[in-house]
């Protein structure tokens, strides 16, 4: 039995080097990778010949599989076929759920920002809440995948979250009804005043570049000769589509952003293609706690060349990449495989962007929902009474005082 069971662990190793995952390693770290795995081999008799109940090889496996993963880093998991089959999904950006990006920071479970204008934003979440309970359930120990599956599911269905808000030290429960959640990228594209335009952006989806570029085109045609770009909130996206906007304003062949890993071919250098780059157009780009990835590419590309002045608070700090690498027996690994750094070399991960001009104007324990009421942003038809005033916003004030 013993033996058997060292050679159904041996298989499942022999996924992983079918899978391209072989590393070529020194006789002395081979030899210790082989007496861990006869210590692998011997909890796994232990349990199948003295654990109270009878357990199928194929379940300790998978289990084994989660917890090794699981003990990399937040970001790497082991998806069985379903959950891998879940993931290949073509969700085309429209689903039923709450409307957060979440993420696993310290251990826990944490909204990296609301969307706005989703149930999750109107109801009052904020970017750093960390989500204690989903359903009266604790989420200790969740992995991403579980904590998606969770949240999202029929719209109409309420979800119940019980938050630890750490700005006030408060324990909150939210009911939250799931919606159908549709992201429109750009919110506002106008001039603001005195020829500074303004772009809010707050996703990048596949088509964000081409609407970006139209909203620059358009505020053009109205004597625009400086732009506020607003990314707080934005939890980043597609990758292609934030590099593309990021190679709008650097020199064409310039490095926008770089990953390293522990493989040469891990190792991928961004670079702008723009033919056509806007050069001489003044830059201030806003973000906070809930800009993150793509955004953070933007913010810390623009600021390494001194193209914008990055203008708010510290950035969320979500710059890993996964490879999601397919197991022979339909299963998969989501393995975070590099890192992204900026051009000069920061790295973003764990570490976010700070802003060369620091202003937090967040009053304690105000949510994203009240603040946009305040600054008359609010797009809910139920508290949508005055356009947008951006004299209301003191960040986008402090950005139009340095652009005069």
């Amino acid at each position: 039995m013993r033996k058997r069971l060292f050679i159904v662990f041996i298989i499942a190793v022999l996924f992983f080097s079918s899978a391209s995952l072989a590393i070529s390693l020194d006789r002395k770290t081979r030899d210790e990778l082989y007496r861990q795995v006869q210590l692998f081999s011997d909890a796994l008799a232990a349990i199948e010949t003295d654990y109270v109940d009878e357990v199928k090889a194929k379940d300790l496996i998978y289990g084994a599989l989660k917890g090794m993963l699981s003990s990399l880093d937040p970001h790497s998991q082991f998806m069985d076929p379903d959950t891998y089959n879940e993931l290949k999904v073509d969700t085309e950006g429209k689903f039923g759920g709450l409307g957060i990006e979440i993420s696993l920071k310290d251990g826990q479970l944490t909204i990296i920002t609301p969307l706005e204008d989703t149930p999750a934003w109107q109801a009052g979440l904020k970017p750093g809440d960390r989500i204690v309970k989903i359903n009266n359930e604790l989420t200790r120990g969740i992995d991403l995948s579980g904590a998606t599956k969770k949240l999202r599911g029929k719209p109409g269905e309420a979800v119940t979250l019980t938050i630890l808000r750490e700005s006030t030290q408060k324990i909150l429960e939210f009911k939250i009804v799931r919606a159908m959640i549709k992201i429109n990228d750009i919110k506002e594209a106008k001039i603001l005043t005195d020829g500074i335009g303004y772009i809010r952006l707050v996703e990048f989806r596949e088509n964000t570049p081409k609407d970006f570029k139209a909203a620059v085109q358009k505020l053009s045609r109205f004597k625009m000769d400086a732009l506020i770009l607003d990314l707080r909130n934005n939890p980043g996206g597609l990758l292609e589509s934030a590099l593309e906007i990021t190679g709008e304003f650097v020199p064409e062949g310039k490095l926008i952003a770089y990953t390293q890993g522990r493989k040469a071919d891990q190792n991928m250098r961004f670079i702008s293609k723009a033919r056509s780059p806007i050069l001489n157009l003044p830059l201030v780009v806003l973000i906070n706690q809930g800009s993150a990835s793509g955004s953070e590419i933007i913010a810390g590309a623009l600021q390494d060349y001194k193209r914008a002045t990055i203008l708010g608070v510290k950035s969320f700090g979500k710059g890993s990449v996964q490879t999601v690498i397919p197991l022979s027996d339909g299963s998969a690994l989501r393995l975070t495989t590099s890192k992204y750094f900026t051009p000069s070399g920061k790295e973003i991960h764990g570490k976010g962007v700070t802003p060369d001009i620091v202003l937090d104007v967040t009053p304690q324990g105000a949510s994203g929902q009240e603040l946009l009421e305040e600054a008359g942003l609010s797009n809910h038809p139920a508290k949508n009474k005055a356009p947008w005033d951006y004299k209301t916003d003191p960040q986008v004030m402090a950005a139009i005082n340095l652009l005069k």
